[in-house]
């Protein structure tokens, strides 16, 4: 898969809720292929005081209208800017980057396990499974009711199921207190996006169950490509970039 550096149109900004919005894009060149899990560099091009690009996680990718989605967390002045973006807005990607999640083999099943922002590369992954023919469920867990965004979508695609930390929606409590992770003997693979915290206790109850685990790090990234050496960690193998390394490990490779 090559490298592109390419500006890419604004086609829609889509607010969400307070919290998160859906930026859709479309590169001047044919899209390359991406693989679930990877991620793409933006510049934010309404505030030029944020020098570095913003490293985010592709959402879905539509090859037959050369457009990527992006799920982006409202979090601090450059995702701020980035959620003024108006359609006809330019902006300018580096993609494919980084090494996405494995593929699983015909006749497994997979849960895909996301908390809060880290739903985002789960939606081209769960597209990308029911494409290949694989059995699926999706957890996804949210401190409140109205924080949850795109649960209809990610059930149209597979049983979705919903975690809310007060109640409110779905069994109350986190992903992995889900009534589904009584049952993981039933999954041949886990992969899973959110908080470092609720990631480590996901591999936990994986590696207790006997079933791999692919997590996706979301370490503070700069270049993307591997040079500036500010995303490294620490795994079974020696200090890895997450940006090049991953930013998908299987979680037996982590020293966690």
């Amino acid at each position: 898969m090559a490298k592109q550096v390419i500006d890419a149109e604004v086609l829609a900004n889509h607010k969400l809720n307070n919290k998160y919005f859906i930026l859709l894009i479309k590169p001047k060149k044919k899209l390359e292929l991406i693989q679930p899990g990877q991620f793409l560099q933006l510049t934010v091009p309404n505030a030029p005081e944020v020098f570095l690009r913003r490293p985010l996680s592709i959402h879905d990718v539509d090859y037959e209208n050369n457009t990527i989605s992006l799920l982006i967390q409202i979090v601090g002045k450059g995702t701020q800017k980035l959620s003024l973006l108006d359609k006809g807005n330019v902006v300018n990607i580096i993609y494919p980057l980084g090494k996405g999640y494995s593929n699983i083999e015909k006749g497994q099943k997979a849960l895909l396990v996301g908390g809060g922002c880290g739903i985002a590369p789960l939606l081209y992954l769960a597209k990308v499974l029911k494409k290949e023919g694989i059995d699926e469920d999706i957890i996804i867990g949210f401190k409140s009711k109205e924080d949850i965004i795109e649960y209809e979508l990610y059930n149209s695609i597979a049983p979705t199921f919903v975690t809310t930390e007060d109640g409110s929606m779905g069994e109350k409590g986190y992903v992995t207190t889900h009534s589904l992770f009584s049952s993981l003997n039933m999954y041949n693979k886990i992969y899973t996006c959110g908080p470092e915290v609720m990631m480590k206790a996901v591999a936990k109850r994986a590696k207790e169950a006997g079933v791999e685990c692919e997590v996706s790090l979301e370490n503070t990234m700069a270049c993307g490509i591997g040079a500036c050496l500010c995303c490294v960690t620490p795994t079974v193998n020696g200090h890895q970039c997450v940006c090049t390394e991953g930013p998908v490990f299987n979680s037996k490779e982590l020293l966690w």
